[in-house]
């Protein structure tokens, strides 16, 4: 029979493995990584509406992919472009962010699976015999570890023609030259951390969930059972 069976930390540690998987893939796919040098004020950007110079233009670029302004030939309107600059994996701008893209897609695979298998685990607790809270938590961790080997090979990276272009010709292996670090980067870091917590943290729901009250619930015949 199935016993539905809820409680806080449980609960908690399942929206983490959501969140935590999200954000991870949100910030793989921005474009976001890097921001580029400032992109000098002409008489071309001046708007035509109110007379005044808008602001410098900070193109960005990821791992796969940037974002840049285009002109239009026939009006002053500036657009943003956004999208893969690489068509294939072997166009990715450095070996090293190359390395970086599989550790990163290994450890966004491993997350998405458990973020999944975890909304699942209020029916579903074991599985031949072992804790599903204990092996998330064993997954999430090697996940934590994929993601770490990427972060630390992305900024040997910096040194690419590519990031040359964007970041001025000081910019070398875990140094910046011109640019600064966009949000993606910093996302990718807040999600590991909590990897790393949401990895620690199941074995906090699988004491939840096996719990003295939790048993009692269940000789008593409930099959919905909700504890704080």
């Amino acid at each position: 029979m199935c016993h539905v069976i809820v409680t806080c930390r449980s609960m908690l540690w399942t929206l983490l493995s959501i969140v935590v998987a999200f954000a991870e893939l949100i910030a793989f796919m921005s474009a976001d990584w890097l921001i580029g040098k400032a992109k000098p004020v002409n008489s071309e950007d001046t708007d035509n509406r109110t007379g005044g110079s808008q602001e410098p233009y900070h193109p960005t670029l990821g791992i796969y992919g940037r974002c840049t302004r285009i002109s239009h030939v026939q009006v002053s309107r500036r657009d943003t472009l956004c999208g893969p600059y690489a068509e294939n994996f072997n166009e990715i701008a450095s070996g090293f962010w190359q390395a970086t893209a599989i550790f990163l897609a290994v450890g966004i695979m491993i997350l998405c699976a458990v973020a999944f298998v975890s909304v699942f685990t209020m029916c579903v607790q074991s599985v031949m015999k072992k804790s599903i809270f204990n092996v998330c938590g064993l997954l999430q961790g090697i996940a934590g570890l994929f993601l770490i080997l990427g972060l630390m090979l992305y900024p040997a990276g910096w040194g690419c023609q590519k990031a040359v272009s964007y970041c001025g010709h000081y910019a070398s292996a875990y140094k910046l030259g011109d640019c600064s670090l966009g949000w993606a980067f910093y996302t990718a870091i807040g999600g590991t951390v909590l990897t790393f917590i949401c990895a620690v943290f199941s074995a906090q729901a699988e004491i939840a969930t096996s719990s003295d009250k939790v048993q009692e619930e269940i000789e008593e015949g409930k099959n919905l059972i909700c504890l704080l």
